[in-house]
């Protein structure tokens, strides 16, 4: 989950919506363009909405907010709910997105596998495919969507095959440097250094081709699909093999100059021994399947979908609280430099593993001296295990579809 520079993204097509680089349309058609996405997030945002609503929140017109929810509508983007009838006047209509109206496949390139999921306009999923593997071989990578994208095209009812807006990379960086912790040749793994996987993909993908780091793309889904009362500024944490970060502020991503803000896992903590270490090394899956293998048992349930955590609970509760004391020196150290509302904690693992993490966080928190600091809350993240795959599919989608967070609001 380490970074690199961000990389160049594609062009957009001709036929995608204008506005990507700015949120200021210089004609008609761009103009047009840029509020067709302020609508399609401001509902993504608050859910189904009447026109009125849009063009009080908007400042817009609310003639031109007929056109544009019009348009949207015969594309087949909004649906329209039934009418809501008041005292006085025309009855309200609200509309809400199509779950229909687009799709989004998204890649998680991991260190123990390999998912590729289609997701809906709504972010749900309706179809998948997964390999595992002991460590991640760029050629694998690359034939594994060469033979499963093709097929869950096939599968998609005809009618919809045309509405795939993207398909979104999420991986860790520099791959190359964690040759020795996951058990892998530094030749194989080098391929990840001298190849571009987002080119050798979109030679073959009919549609544009997105890549981002894993925890980054997690930290989007959290953005872009999470439910629940989301802060606008926040810390992510994401723990799959290894752990990663991102950070939200007003409620957009923030990657930095270089694209390495958030790199959470880099941070130095104390650990178990009391000395001090980066987060990676206390807060990662890699420490629990290292002590299963020690204890001879089978680690490889760790990867499954859904994840299958039978194990002994010595194990687990040793692991857990070694992760929520390296997670909390963490949240205090981000809080001396930003002023976030909340920390999130998701990762790859069920719900009831990652209650007791955020538990755990809290407490190592609490016995922390925070003097002069505000902690944030510590919180579940509300996405889930998929949250990278999620992610990765994310970033089509606001590429095409949505604006600047802070584009949306004019009174609030």
């Amino acid at each position: 989950m380490d970074r690199d520079p961000p990389r160049p993204q594609p062009d957009l097509p001709a036929d995608r919506p204008a506005g990507a680089e700015g949120l200021r349309g210089s004609n008609q058609a761009g103009m047009r363009a840029h509020n067709e996405r302020l609508v399609l997030s401001l509902v993504r945002r608050q859910g189904a909405l009447a026109k009125s609503e849009i063009a009080r929140i908007t400042g817009l017109s609310a003639q031109t907010v007929s056109v544009i929810m019009r348009d949207l509508e015969t594309d087949g983007l909004l649906l329209r709910g039934e009418p809501i009838r008041g005292r006085i006047g025309q009855p309200s209509v609200p509309m809400s997105l199509n779950p229909d109206g687009a799709f989004f496949f998204g890649l998680k390139i991991g260190r123990r596998s390999v998912d590729l999921i289609l997701t809906d306009f709504l972010g749900r999923i309706v179809d998948q495919r997964r390999q595992t593997y002991r460590y991640p071989t760029h050629d694998a990578a690359v034939d594994f969507v060469r033979q499963a994208l093709p097929a869950m095209i096939d599968a998609m009812p005809a009618a919809f095959r045309g509405r795939v807006g993207g398909l979104g990379i999420a991986m860790p960086f520099q791959m190359w440097n964690w040759a020795q912790f996951v058990g892998a040749p530094q030749h194989e793994m080098d391929d990840w250094r001298n190849r571009d996987i987002q080119a050798e993909v979109a030679a073959f993908c009919p549609v544009p081709v997105y890549v981002q780091n894993d925890a980054t793309a997690a930290c989007g889904a959290e953005l872009v699909f999470g439910t629940g009362d989301r802060p606008q500024d926040f810390l992510y944490f994401f723990i799959a093999y290894f752990v990663g970060g991102g950070i939200a502020l007003n409620g957009k991503l923030f990657t930095g100059r270089t694209g390495n803000a958030g790199a959470l896992g880099s941070m130095p903590v104390p650990g178990p021994d009391g000395r001090m270490t980066q987060l990676i090394s206390v807060a990662s899956m890699a420490s629990l399947e290292r002590y299963l293998a020690e204890a001879g048992h089978p680690a490889e349930a760790l990867w499954d979908t859904p994840p299958d955590w039978t194990m002994p609970e010595p194990i687990l509760e040793r692991w857990i609280t070694e992760v929520g004391a390296g997670l909390a020196h963490a949240v205090l150290s981000a809080a001396a430099v930003l002023d976030v509302e909340a920390a999130l904690i998701d990762g790859w693992f069920p719900p009831n593993v990652r209650t007791r993490l955020v538990e755990a966080t809290r407490t190592a928190l609490g016995r922390l001296d925070a003097s002069g600091i505000d902690p944030p809350q510590v919180r579940a993240g509300s996405v889930g295990a998929q949250a990278r795959s999620l992610g990765a599919a994310s970033v089509p989608l606001s590429q095409r579809y949505l604006l600047d967070p802070n584009a949306l609001l004019k009174d609030g």
